[in-house]
């Protein structure tokens, strides 16, 4: 199972909306083949395993990081590939959460006399696929928050100077998380005052992330990087009613989205329920504050990833939220992972509970 998760693992944020999938065969203690998901409407890893495998997969052992699926979708049951190639047992790391599935992929092989064990490394398996297991429960992208702030929590000087609280090593480890993101959302500020590509750049990668930009009166720069870089397609999500601006945009190839909106700021609720009916099944909001707290204060996150910069700032600009009273009302997290990146600190939380 160790190495189907390797499989998988390498196709991370390129199979979307698809989970990321690793299939081994193994036979008289051998592995015969292996196989992943390539990307979405691609033959999924058993398929592929299997294929390879061709008629010695006759009672062979397959392992498969995520259950099988039993109904046609972009291809067809990866449950009937399986049975008519004679698998003799299936090890799954874990359940699918679709309802289209949800056990029944379980079901259909042990029906057909297929020995099945679930739960191989499940915790791993489920950390792996955590942004496809949002997307299908919660009817929303997983929401990665990203920034870059001093060890005393300034993200920018207070004149709004922030290039570069990192280092190199930090800035091309952000790449490798962009990479693994559906879309990018950023504010108009951020635009205005940095004018970033939001771009994976840093390493060859077959898909650029989606850029999405949060700018409400559209006041994005027809010059900016992400408005004349064709290599990503960009979309501005507004609350402004200004055709002959929206007119030049869309003639610029940008996408721009009307949005519902409170006090003339986008609704991000509603917002997450665009993207998810737009198959965005990982969205990484890179700032700036004001746009980072108010994520933070619907509460629409799952996971925060901070760098550390080994500078102090003093009275910089940081992301706030209305603050609580007492302790026992703060937002406890847990660190899951840290990274030492050159001089600086990476750290990744998640919710507590």
């Amino acid at each position: 199972m160790g190495r189907a998760l390797e499989l998988a693992r390498l196709r991370k944020g390129l199979t979307h909306p698809n989970p990321t999938v690793g299939c081994v065969v193994v036979k008289d203690g051998k592995i015969i083949s292996e196989g992943y998901h390539e990307r979405a409407g691609a033959p999924h890893a058993e398929v592929v395993a299997l294929s390879k495998a061709g008629q010695n997969a006759k009672d062979s052992t397959l392992y498969v990081t995520l259950e099988p699926c039993s109904h046609y979708g972009r291809t067809p049951p990866c449950t009937n590939a399986i049975i008519e190639a004679g698998v003799k047992r299936v090890v799954v790391a874990t359940l699918d959460p679709n309802p289209k599935v949800m056990g029944s992929g379980i079901e259909r092989l042990r029906a057909a006399g297929i020995q099945v064990d679930v739960g191989v490394l499940e915790e791993e398996a489920r950390q792996l696929n955590e942004d496809f297991f949002v997307y299908i429960t919660q009817n929303r992208p997983y929401i990665t928050l990203k920034w870059a702030q001093s060890i005393d929590g300034s993200l920018a000087t207070k004149t709004g100077d922030s290039k570069w609280i990192t280092s190199r090593e930090s800035r091309e480890f952000a790449h490798r998380l962009r990479a693994e993101a559906t879309a990018i959302l950023v504010g108009v500020n951020t635009v205005v005052k940095d004018d970033p590509l939001l771009t994976v750049r840093a390493f060859l990668w077959e898909r650029q992330p989606i850029r999405v930009v949060l700018d409400p009166y559209l006041r994005t720069p027809l010059q900016a990087n992400l408005m004349v870089d064709t290599s990503a397609k960009t979309i501005l999500v507004t609350c402004s009613q200004k055709e002959d601006k929206v007119k030049k945009l869309e003639d610029m190839g940008v996408s721009v989205v009307k949005a519902e909106c409170v006090k003339g700021r986008v609704d991000l609720r509603w917002l997450m329920r665009w993207m998810h009916q737009q198959e965005i099944m990982h969205l990484m909001v890179e700032g700036g504050a004001r746009t980072l707290e108010g994520f933070i204060e619907e509460g629409l996150w799952d996971r925060i990833v901070v760098f550390l910069g080994p500078l102090l700032i003093g009275n910089g600009i940081r992301v706030r939220s209305p603050g609580a009273e007492k302790l026992m009302d703060a937002i406890p997290l847990r660190k899951r992972r840290l990274w030492q990146l050159g001089e600086d600190v990476a750290i990744e939380y998640t919710r507590a509970y």
